[in-house]
């Protein structure tokens, strides 16, 4: 390993900055996969609705 990401110990680095919340939501893979996750739920909500509906109007058989 190299020295920059390990102490003398063998203990990696406890200095290691992590990146700004500004700059992980500038980041587009972020945004691209919250719209995935907000289009797969408004989906599966959708769904769940739309088959209570049905049952509850006796479009399904249960």
């Amino acid at each position: 390993m190299t020295g920059a990401t390990e102490d003398g110990d063998g203990r990696a680095g406890e200095n290691v900055r992590r990146p700004s919340v500004a700059a992980v939501a500038r980041d587009r893979r972020v945004w691209l996969i919250l719209a995935v996750v907000a289009g797969l739920l408004v989906c599966c909500c959708s769904a769940v609705v739309g088959t209570l509906v049905a049952l509850s109007s006796g479009l399904l058989s249960a």
